[in-house]
């Protein structure tokens, strides 16, 4: 029987890996091993009211008072350096060697950084961040401050997340895009074309189908050019380019990498009592036809109690719980759920798109795939639960 559990990374999914283990009756050791000092937090405000000092330190802890009962025996500090499939034995960054009889991965993702080579490469030039991490927010934070000119790279959901805090902040943003449309990939042009005009609302500056060429400065950053020859004096920089999931640790275990860990749609790995969860694993999708990393907050909440049920043997159903995600850009609650086809016809059923409160549909036929909800957070729910019980169906 499996007496010992090692949950490898102590963040959102680790975490919810391991309620998920009492929850399912699990009675033997649960060890929490996180690279960083800090107990398992929330993420999602770090872009938002933490950066803009609204949010408190205090409140992004995820470890409430009555996870005390679960008897969780914590290891933090300790970077996990190797697995061996055969004994399921971890080996941690300063030699230790800990063996279980279950193992879940859970050590998420890093934000991906400017090219470390040739122009782009920013050495140690001051000024220039990401934002992934409790530290990394903190080091931003300091460098925000009124009229200080930022240049954002990336108009995804933590480049424009950012990009609105810093204008409440009285900063001078530009935001650089490579892409035609803002957020194409999930929402397509249409509605990505509306969610960029938040910028303009606010007078953030949107340059779009260009990439950039170089950062510039000496001890910090003064400028960045763009590949279409513009210099637009900086700062500070943020790079908000996607990330890379922490999987480089497991090369040579006979787990498939190719795209986070490869996971049926459970979360089983290849390896016997092995399992992946959140932003680190990349589930079987049917509708898609292929694996999907998804990186979203209810995804790494929801998704380990299927791992741990497949870990367990017991009801290992997958989930049929459609992708949700939400942005909060500029005083608006963007809430977007399911999977936009490429085929899919867009409908606005409620609002309208110049009021910046609507929902819209993404619809295959006549069934609806995918719902969009910019300030709609009541119609948006109702048709969220319409999309659940279809996929349970």
């Amino acid at each position: 029987m499996t007496r010992t559990v090692a949950v490898v990374g102590a963040s959102l999914a680790g975490l919810s890996a391991g309620r998920a283990l009492r929850e399912q009756g699990f009675d033997g050791r649960v060890l929490l091993i996180g690279e960083e000092l800090h107990a398992p937090y929330d993420r999602t405000p770090l872009s938002k009211g933490f950066l803009a000092g609204t949010c408190p330190r205090e409140d992004l802890d995820l470890v409430r008072e009555d996870d005390t009962p679960l008897d969780f025996e914590w290891i933090l500090g300790q970077r996990a350096v190797g697995l061996d499939p055969r004994g399921r034995s971890l080996r941690l960054a300063g030699g230790r060697e800990i063996r279980a009889d279950g193992v879940v991965l859970a050590t998420g993702a890093r934000a991906r950084r400017l090219a470390g080579q040739g122009s782009l490469s920013t050495g140690s030039l001051s000024g220039v961040h990401v934002l992934r991490s409790l530290e990394d927010a903190v080091a931003l934070r300091s460098d925000l401050r009124a009229g200080k000119r930022l240049v954002v790279i990336g108009a995804g959901f933590i480049g424009a997340e950012v990009a609105s805090t810093a204008r409440g902040l009285g900063v001078d943003v530009t935001v650089i895009e490579a892409l035609p449309v803002p957020l194409e990939g999930p929402l397509g042009s249409a509605m990505g074309g509306v969610c960029a005009s938040l910028h303009a609302d606010h007078g953030t500056r949107l340059l779009t189908g260009t990439g950039v060429a170089s950062i510039e400065g000496h001890d910090r950053v003064t400028a960045v050019r763009l590949l279409d020859g513009r210099r637009l004096p900086a700062d500070v920089v943020v790079a908000g380019i996607g990330s890379q999931p922490n999987v480089e640790w497991l090369e040579g275990s006979g787990l498939d990498l190719h795209s986070g860990i490869a996971t049926d749609a459970r979360g089983a790995t290849s390896i016997p009592e092995v399992v992946a969860v959140g932003d680190c694993g990349a589930p079987w999708c049917e509708t898609a036809g292929r694996h999907v990393r998804a990186e979203h907050w209810t995804h790494a909440l929801e998704q380990p109690a299927a791992a741990v049920a497949a870990l367990l043997g017991t009801n290992a159903a997958p989930s049929h719980r459609v992708p949700y995600f939400w942005s909060d850009q500029y005083g608006v609650r963007i809430q977007f759920a399911g999977t936009r086809s490429l085929d899919a016809r867009l409908r606005v059923v409620e609002g309208d798109v110049d009021s910046r409160s609507f929902l819209a549909l993404y619809e295959r036929g006549e069934v609806p795939v995918a719902i969009l909800g910019m300030n709609q957070p009541r119609l948006f729910t109702r048709w969220r639960r319409q999309l659940h019980a279809a996929a349970t169906v």
